[in-house]
């Protein structure tokens, strides 16, 4: 994939820690840790990413 097609998360701590990068392809959404561009892909069909941020963003994954 294009590098042009990752977005870095926007709870960034700026220093390049603590971050996820996301692309959206459609069909899937791939995550990977922005400190290791070249390292593991996961691929998520976008109902499962839909339902991770829901989670994360309810508090209830803590």
């Amino acid at each position: 994939m294009p590098e042009s097609t990752w977005f870095k998360s926007s709870y960034s701590d700026g220093t390049g820690n603590n971050c996820i990068e996301v692309s959206d392809q459609s069909s899937k959404v791939y995550v990977r840790d922005s400190k290791n561009k070249k390292g593991p892909v996961l691929a998520l069909s976008p109902k499962t990413w839909a339902s991770f941020v829901g989670l994360a963003c309810s508090g209830e994954a803590n």
